[in-house]
């Protein structure tokens, strides 16, 4: 909510103080419409993330209050259905296993992250260079004699050079701001992990057992 209230208050001052007409003016590859679009979608793909991360740490809030684990939803909910499975005499199941595999599952939901974000950079460069194309492109073959070649020369060479710089700011400062999103993400995903782990090994796991003995 912080990074899309920030976002939202300057996307407002860019359009109050004409910057957006102005790159919707200057950028003719459109790649910078496609970059807010991708922000706008790893921002989304961030927020159902945290709304299913705080599920499992609402499951987890639960069990410590004394709810049954085989009621519990989510991942947490079934990891718990799977450990009181190697609680039962003659199970094959692995608990180390199961825990590294819930971790796995879990950090899975980070990896698109990673990758929105070096799309997000990767178009930023990529505008770049497009943007020094159309720079450099009327410099060959002008005629320095002709002052109305020159001034073309001179017209398509600045949109060229605002082509390079919108791009590239929008690359880097969408890049910047998800990679943000997704580190705070990452570290909440720590916490409600290890915070899940402690529950089991000092609650859930002892409960489990006990009552296959």
């Amino acid at each position: 909510m912080l990074f899309t209230g920030v976002a939202a208050f300057a996307a407002i001052m860019a359009w109050r103080y004409g910057i957006v007409r102005l790159v919707a003016a200057s950028d003719r590859t459109r790649i910078v419409p496609v970059i807010v679009a991708i922000y706008v979608f790893g921002s989304l793909h961030n927020l159902a993330c945290a709304a299913a991360l705080s599920r499992e740490a609402a499951t987890a809030a639960a069990l410590r209050w004394g709810r049954a684990a085989s009621a519990a939803p989510g991942l947490f909910g079934a990891h718990l259905r799977a450990l009181t499975l190697t609680a039962r005499p003659g199970a094959r199941l692995d608990g180390t296993l199961l825990l590294r595999l819930l971790a796995e599952r879990m950090s899975a939901r980070l990896g698109l992250g990673v990758v929105i974000g070096d799309i997000l950079m990767k178009l930023g460069l990529l505008g770049t260079i497009v943007g020094f194309i159309l720079m450099l492109g009327p410099i060959a073959g002008l005629d320095a004699d002709d002052p109305n070649a020159v001034q073309g020369a001179m017209r398509v060479m600045s949109e060229g050079m605002g082509i390079a710089m919108f791009t590239t700011l929008a690359g880097l400062v969408g890049a910047l701001l998800l990679r943000a999103q997704y580190a705070m993400l990452e570290a909440a995903t720590s916490q409600v992990f290890w915070d899940f782990v402690r529950l089991i090994e000092t609650r859930a796991a002892p409960e489990m057992f006990a009552e296959h003995v």
